[in-house]
């Protein structure tokens, strides 16, 4: 058995959560930040798979502000189009088309800016456009990246990989409340969990990898270390033995996890919960 990479970060962040959701098969309701975190990620996707066509398209010098003006005109119609694809989700969760454009507007802006910022000093270095500029172009990032390991006996899909040449640098893209140092806990494991699959996939070291807290605008960096493969492997380990068992874990310690938890009323309820695990067990 596999295990997604993400359910390291649940069974960190509350176990019994977890055992809820994948156990018991009970679904949070949908919330807000997951529903525009979603589109986030799509419309991300989009950009990256869409990266060679826009640069390739330069093929003369340009104005910085030209260059913005072609990205930011692009990653605005991939939002547009991410969200109509989440018309649903968005419904179900009573959130408004014209809301989630405006909440998600500025990252992707900023986004354009930032890159379209790249490209334009990158072209001033090097006097290169079009094909040759996409061909010695660094980093490229690829999207969405899937990879799984038997070895290691996990699966995962990674936000973003920066390529420099032969270095393979992971990124995590995360909404909510940024840490006031460094990354949470449950993101630092799932950094590591990732640079271990890049590691056995491209046959080369990876010697850091970052998370990037959206709302903040924060980057945070993580070194990796070589102690990092023992501590994945133990909580692959407690995971698979948490789901094979059926035992379920004790309530979390943080109350301020339950306060925002979707699944709070049932997993606070013992007797339902009982009598699904006995549905489980039988």
């Amino acid at each position: 058995m596999k295990i997604p990479v993400s359910m390291l970060s649940s069974y960190l962040y509350c176990s019994r959560k977890l055992f809820l959701e994948r156990v018991l098969m009970l679904e949070e309701p949908p919330k807000e930040s997951l529903v525009l975190g979603s589109i986030r990620h799509e419309t991300y996707d989009k950009i990256n798979k869409k990266e060679e066509e826009i640069i390739t398209s330069i093929t003369g010098r340009m104005e910085l502000s030209e260059i913005q003006a072609l990205y930011r005109q692009r990653y605005l119609q991939m939002l547009r189009k991410s969200i109509a694809n989440n018309k649903k989700r968005l419904e179900n969760a009573n959130i408004g088309m014209m809301y989630a454009y405006k909440k998600s507007f500025s990252f992707i802006a900023e986004e354009s800016e930032m890159r379209a910022s790249h490209v334009f000093s990158f072209i001033e270095a090097n006097d290169v456009f079009g094909r040759e500029l996409w061909q010695k172009l660094t980093p490229k990032i690829l999207s969405e990246l899937r990879l799984d390991s038997s070895i290691l006996r996990l699966k995962g899909v990674i936000d973003q990989v920066h390529v420099y040449e032969d270095d393979y640098v992971p990124f995590e893209l995360k909404t909510g409340r940024t840490p006031q140092d460094g990354v949470w806990p449950s993101h630092r494991i799932q950094i590591a969990a990732y640079s271990l699959l890049l590691q056995e996939h491209f046959k080369k070291p990876v010697k850091e990898g970052f998370v990037v807290y959206l709302d903040t605008k924060e980057k945070r960096h993580i070194a990796i270390n070589p102690f990092m493969e023992e501590e994945i492997s133990q909580l692959v380990d407690e995971i698979a033995a948490l789901l094979e068992k059926k035992e379920l874990p004790d309530y979390c310690e943080n109350k301020n996890k339950c306060v925002k938890c979707g699944l709070r009323q049932t997993c606070y309820n013992e007797e339902e919960v009982n009598k699904l695990l006995k549905v489980k067990i039988i």
